[in-house]
């Protein structure tokens, strides 16, 4: 039998259920790091379907690694399955853990046949704290020969750019006082935050088109008769390569530096979690991906330079620093909805949500295939 017709087959079989697991985690969203539930119910069923899985893997507690085949280059595939807070499953997470756990288990029966290994690699806290880079330092992807993932989004397009990102939290310190009959004795931290703000908002206006700064103000002061002691700010800052995210960095830490001198406050700049680094996409998997993907019946779209102008952060891409990655977007037909959305999270378990599961499991599985097929490792990695 014809490899690729295998690997429909072996997912055909179990389609009906990573349905019913895309729909349990949109009814049953957990956040970053707290996805307990959610790794239990993939790893029952990667176990389930003959998977050797480690659970918990690599230090992190819903983290899991479901491998397949005993020698050759490994194969990493990416789980995602973190929701946001308050909309849910609104960046389609469910789809992408259950496209990776069917590109998996399609690929798993053959993996020895084809001298490879596979992994499913559950990877937490996408939305919030970067697992990924967590895994990376836990040496996840150390030994990797390629990582592939995909993510439902409002278009077709197989090597979407992505931005570095930080976030940056700000403390302003002062000095209370009555602020009605002893203003004088004050130092009004809550002037140095909207100092800061301004200050920011002034430097956007000379920022590159791809340069993104957003923030809000997370703790303004206790009572409008209290000159407030302390404030807090906490912001994010992308751009389009690592280099230049840290030059944006050091200019927003010259404006909290000089709202603090103007108020007399101190200032303290900290950087919570982890960084994620502009995406590498490798230009092989591209290539193959497409041709997969259209001969599904997905043709696949090219990014053009100004699409860095609108775009978000991932910590795939701090592994596309790591190993020859992909990072495919698959359209489930949300509009006028989009990503982090409520009515992007409804469009997931709708019949176009239920088409990106197989069309990106598929496509994932039928790249790797060609990859490994033909031999094409050393070509991986190469402009």
């Amino acid at each position: 039998m014809d490899r690729k017709q295998a690997v429909v087959e072996r997912f055909d079989s179990i389609e009906g259920e990573l349905r019913e697991i895309s729909r349990w985690m949109y009814a049953n969203p957990e956040l970053a790091f707290e996805e307990r539930e959610t790794s239990a119910r993939l790893v029952q069923f990667l176990r389930d379907q003959g998977m050797d899985v480690e659970y918990p893997s690599f230090g992190l507690e819903t983290a899991f690694a479901a491998r397949a085949g005993s020698k050759g280059p490994e194969v990493i595939i990416c789980a995602e399955y973190d929701a946001l807070p308050e909309v849910g499953h609104a960046c389609g997470h469910n789809i992408i853990a259950t496209a990776a756990c069917g590109a998996g288990v399609a690929l798993a029966a053959m993996a020895d046949e084809l001298g490879i290994r596979v992994r499913v690699q559950g990877t937490p806290a996408e939305e919030a704290g970067g697992g990924k880079v967590d895994l990376i330092e836990a040496g996840a992807f150390a030994d990797g020969a390629l990582a592939i993932m995909v993510h439902p989004s409002t278009a077709d397009l197989v090597d979407k750019p992505f931005l570095a990102i930080a976030q940056i939290d700000v403390d302003f310190h002062g000095k209370e006082s009555h602020a009605a009959f002893a203003p004088e004795l004050g130092i009004n931290a809550l002037d140095a935050a909207v100092q800061a703000y301004v200050n920011i908002s002034t430097m956007r206006q000379h920022l590159l088109a791809s340069d993104k700064v957003h923030g809000v103000i997370t703790n303004g002061g206790g009572a409008p008769n209290v000159i407030p002691p302390h404030t807090s700010m906490s912001f994010y800052a992308r751009a389009a390569t690592q280099a230049r995210l840290d030059a944006l960095l050091k200019r927003m830490n010259e404006q909290f530096e000089a709202a603090a001198k103007a108020t007399g406050c101190t200032v303290e700049v900290s950087r919570p979690g982890n960084a994620y680094t502009d995406m590498v996409v490798d230009p092989v998997l591209a290539d193959l991906y497409s041709a997969n993907s259209e001969a599904l019946g997905r043709p696949m779209a090219r990014s053009r330079p100004t699409d860095v102008f609108k775009t978000g952060s991932t910590d795939m891409a701090n592994v596309s620093h790591e190993l020859p990655s992909l990072h495919p977007m698959i359209n489930i037909h949300a509009a006028p909805h989009v990503n982090h959305q409520r009515g992007f999270a409804a469009a997931t378990i709708k019949a176009a949500g239920d088409q990106a599961i197989r069309d990106g499991a598929l496509a994932m599985a039928w790249t790797v295939l060609d990859v490994a097929v033909d031999g094409m490792w050393s070509k991986l990695g190469s402009d």
